[in-house]
């Protein structure tokens, strides 16, 4: 927050050359995921005061459960700068360099996924969804991966025809015209 190299997040402009931008939605997913975590533990130490089973064991249980789940849940906060994309998950980061895209798959699924790689050996999969919901990042993705074109072209029009798709959808709805 407020980094020098942070420029405010226009939702319909491109980023500004130099900038680094980041998924807008990232505080909102790590609070849902420490909210339903704590509802859980919540709940689970609950149930056990009711039925007046309670020990330090079971609430260490229980912790651990609730844990588990912040740990399923953390969301991968994802940013993007001139030639990189790259993802930070609760232990690790993994940075892809885009201006050099060896190769771009998409992985269907219950939420699709885009795994991109380059020619240096860096791999990254994130959720489309971040994509669309966050045209900065899809932009600076989009612009570098102009440059390797030759490798990522026919998955990135994929999901570039899709992300189009999808925002002309939402426009429509929030419009009234759907």
């Amino acid at each position: 927050m407020g980094h020098a190299h942070e420029a405010p997040q226009d939702p319909v402009g491109p980023p500004a050359p130099g900038t680094t931008v980041y998924d807008n939605h990232w505080t909102k997913d790590l609070r849902d995921s420490v909210r339903y975590s704590a509802a859980l533990l919540a709940l689970l130490l609950l149930v056990d005061w009711v039925a007046g089973d309670t020990t330090p064991w079971r609430g260490a249980l229980w912790l651990a459960l609730a844990a588990v789940l912040f740990v399923v849940l953390y969301p991968p906060r994802v940013r993007a700068g001139e030639g990189w994309l790259a993802s930070r998950g609760l232990l690790s980061e993994h940075r892809v360099r885009t201006d050099l895209l060896a190769s771009v798959h998409c992985l269907d699924g219950v939420g699709q996924r885009l795994v991109l790689r380059d020619t240096l050996g860096g791999r990254v999969e994130i959720d489309t969804r971040i994509l669309l919901d966050n045209p900065g990042l899809w932009h600076r993705l989009a612009e570098d991966a102009r440059v390797s074109e030759a490798f990522a072209a026919p998955e990135l029009r994929r999901v570039s025809a899709r992300l189009d798709r999808e925002t002309a959808l939402t426009v429509f709805r929030l419009s009234g015209l759907e």
